[in-house]
């Protein structure tokens, strides 16, 4: 069975970045795909030090909701991560959380489908989106889209339910993470295997 972690990284357990995430659970599980659906919740997440431990473990010194995730990364065929908008940015913790799980198990996240979902009153919204995408982008993930941009509007969930046209943008990322699955496991089965990889080159602007 193939399966997709949602991350709601609101400290709203069933606001609206949780209302945005059940639209495309609904079609995700419609289409025969498992979900799991993680808060986050509102315990500090520390952010990356630096300290490269990582690099020799593959989990972070840590020990908190990071590497509860790391552990189980291979389990997944798929992400979405969500995160309302304060000052035009992902919330403090999601973005904590998110330069931890993909430092230190950013391998087994590469080749993996993933979407950005965010959530905010008015604006900041495209500022946020870009933010996350950034995180699959320098990672070999595949970029679920849908037909407008990841995000959805209002204040309370009642607010978001109204918002028709974002909406259906979540159910179009469901139907295209699950389509983009399906095609990744018929390649598979296929025998195509995955990209091969250069080694990593690193070049730095000063030298």
């Amino acid at each position: 069975m193939m399966k997709v972690l949602l991350v709601n990284g609101s400290p709203h357990r069933e606001g609206c970045t949780y209302t945005a995430l059940r639209e495309v659970v609904g079609v995700l599980e419609q289409q025969g795909i498992e979900t799991e659906l993680l808060w986050l919740g509102v315990k500090p997440v520390p952010g990356c030090m630096g300290c490269n431990a990582c690099f020799k473990t593959g989990r972070c010194v840590v020990k908190d909701i990071v590497n509860e995730a790391i552990d189980r990364l291979d389990e997944y065929d798929g992400f979405v991560f969500g995160s309302p908008v304060h000052y035009a940015a992902a919330y403090g913790t999601m973005t904590s959380f998110l330069d931890r799980l993909f430092y230190a198990g950013g391998e087994r996240l590469a080749f993996k489908p993933g979407a950005a979902v965010v959530s905010c009153r008015r604006a900041g919204s495209t500022a946020s989106l870009d933010q996350l995408n950034k995180y699959f982008t320098i990672n070999n993930m595949p970029l679920v889209s849908s037909q407008y941009w990841n995000m959805v509007h209002g204040f309370t969930p009642d607010q978001v339910r109204e918002d028709k046209e974002g909406m259906q943008t979540m159910r179009g990322i469901g139907r295209n993470m699950a389509w983009l699955i399906k095609c990744i496991e018929l390649g598979k089965e296929a025998g195509i295997s995955l990209p091969e990889q250069e080694e990593r080159v690193m070049t730095n602007f000063i030298r």
